[in-house]
């Protein structure tokens, strides 16, 4: 089974590493330590955690688009039509194409906070090819 270092728990979920301990202190997610004294959370545990959506704002109950990536923009591109957007949200660039007019009525700009909301039919999956990171 893989075990996961905080770090690793932080990057997964996409908060910070202080984040993941207080959780963890606080009971809400559960970790053992390994001979070095280092916080593992167990890979099953942390997916159950993940699914029950104990790591999302409560606000975010009332839309059904589930992947949200809070970033950067980055840059926008515009033409007479259309807009390109670019988000970095953590490890992830996110490239969006909109109207012109929703661009400039959401003031989008280069530096500008935004959140990237993904509902798609498609989703590709790759595994981790550093398969033995994953172990205890």
């Amino acid at each position: 089974m893989s075990n996961f270092r905080i770090s690793e728990v932080a990057g997964l979920i996409g908060v910070s590493g202080d984040t993941v301990r207080r959780w963890v202190d606080s009971g809400r997610l559960a970790a053992v330590r390994d001979e070095h004294g280092h916080r593992l959370v167990d890979g099953a545990e942390l997916a159950a955690f993940m699914r029950a959506g104990a790591h999302e704002d409560p606000g975010l109950a009332f839309s059904s688009a589930r992947n949200r990536f809070r970033g950067l923009v980055t840059g926008v591109t515009r033409d007479g039509v259309m807009a390109q957007v670019e988000m970095q949200a953590g490890p992830h660039r996110v490239v969006s194409l909109m109207s012109r007019e929703a661009a400039d009525e959401m003031g989008l700009e280069a530096g500008s906070p935004a959140t990237a909301i993904v509902k798609s039919t498609n989703v590709i999956v790759e595994g981790d090819p550093r398969p033995e990171t994953r172990h205890a």
